[in-house]
């Protein structure tokens, strides 16, 4: 079923009874060409990226929860191009690009907003790099601007502009970054996928990977034994475990980082702002809560949660930003299993067993990554080449020292990135 605005008046007019699933509930075949691990944003694109890009259908994506039940529906939903470094600038910019046309692509509403980004910053030196920024930006054929104090105030009038401690001395702007809903996005990309032949196979958790003379030759799930000569690991906070399951220790730690949501207040914040002088970035949703996050916890985990003091690190940023929010009350927090990398960028590579592909490293880059991830390993798994947007992402960066992304200049730490 396609939607249309004359499907859904039709549906409103018959009581909603004639709406079908979005994707079908498949048994695992015994074998397949390929096999996704990881049932999130990264997976689902990519999945539906082989069937579309390089019409390869007899593809499962395998998850172990329910779909979009990880880190796509555990982040602040910030979609930007605003990378500098030459191999991360070209990456998101083409992310972006697939960005606009993804609710076109998939007949699926993404709520995709571009409704612009503000990080600020609050010294000469913070200024000059925002410059240098801005012009790898404009480069790459995307939109920034560089504001200074009072054309930001304009545009962001609510903002304490006299902190003592933190003056705003102006914004980098993106015009066309923006927001988009996590959720509606791994539905959005599974329903497509679907649609393409793709077996969503949920609550199968992969329990091995079977290897022999150097090939990979299938899995081991709780539902049973699958064959595939092509398998791709795209499981976020969760790679390493995976990858120890074929003999490898992937160089990435797995760090928690929380997000937080307000009650619904009136619509005031029309952009996403980002502090300069401390990790805390925030927007309005539809329904209009304020949502924003700030930095990891700054020690390795796998649980969804986290503690107390990165909780008061972010609620003293944003009520130094915005002394307005200081009685809305915070509803919830959640937490996404970050898979950091040493170099705060990410890793799609072949890996030394002939057919076993492995995407992860994303850091704090995840979902806004999500279409160009798909359509990156995609073309990585169906022709054995990186794509050339991808291709400084290479897993031997590390081993060899050649290549390394720093894009924070915060040196080889994972927490740090």
């Amino acid at each position: 079923m396609r939607f249309s605005a004359l499907e859904i008046l039709k549906q409103g007019l018959t009581g909603g009874k004639g709406w079908t699933p979005h994707w079908r509930d498949p048994a695992p075949k015994p074998q397949y060409d390929a096999i996704i691990i990881g049932g999130g944003g990264h997976g689902l694109s990519t999945a539906y990226y082989l069937a579309k890009n390089h019409g390869m259908t007899n593809i499962a994506v395998l998850e172990k929860g329910y779909l979009g039940g990880g880190n796509v529906g555990r982040n602040t939903t910030i979609v930007r191009a605003n990378y500098m470094l030459d191999g991360n600038s070209q990456f998101y910019s083409h992310s972006l690009k697939l960005w606009e046309g993804l609710e076109q692509e998939l007949n699926y509403n993404v709520m995709m907003s571009q409704r612009g980004m503000f990080n600020l910053f609050h010294s000469d030196g913070q200024r000059d790099a925002a410059a240098r920024r801005g012009n790898m930006i404009r480069s790459q054929g995307d939109a920034a601007e560089l504001l200074d104090r009072e054309q930001v105030r304009k545009h962001l009038p609510y903002l304490n502009y006299d902190n003592i401690r933190f003056p705003i001395y102006g914004a980098l702007y993106q015009p066309t970054a923006g927001t988009a809903r996590h959720d509606a996005v791994a539905w959005g990309y599974a329903r497509g996928a679907d649609q393409r032949g793709v077996d969503l196979i949920q609550n199968c958790e992969v329990t091995g990977i079977d290897v022999e003379n150097g090939k990979v030759t299938g899995v081991q799930t709780t539902r049973g034994a699958i064959k595939a000569a092509k398998v791709g690991m795209v499981v976020a906070g969760r790679s390493s475990q995976l990858a120890e399951m074929a003999g490898m220790r992937l160089p990435i730690e797995s760090h928690v980082l929380q997000a937080f949501v307000t009650e619904g207040l009136k619509p005031c914040i029309d952009h996403v702002v980002t502090f300069g002088m401390g990790h805390m970035y925030m927007s309005q949703s539809d329904k209009g809560g304020l949502v924003f996050g700030g930095d990891l916890d700054y020690y390795a985990s796998y649980a969804q949660r986290g503690n107390l003091p990165t909780k008061e690190h972010v609620m003293e940023a944003a009520m130094c930003l915005l002394p307005m929010i200081g009685k809305a009350r915070v509803l919830r927090s959640w937490g996404g299993i970050m898979d950091m990398s040493p170099d705060g960028s990410f890793i799609m590579d072949k890996t030394h067993i002939d057919g076993l592909f492995v995407n992860t490293g994303w850091c704090y880059g995840g979902f806004k990554a999500v279409p160009a991830s798909g359509w990156c390993m995609a073309h990585l798994m169906a022709t054995g080449q990186p794509h050339e947007v991808a291709a400084r992402h290479r897993l031997d960066r590390f081993e060899t020292g050649r290549g390394i992304l720093d894009e924070e200049a915060t040196g080889s730490q994972h927490n740090l990135h």
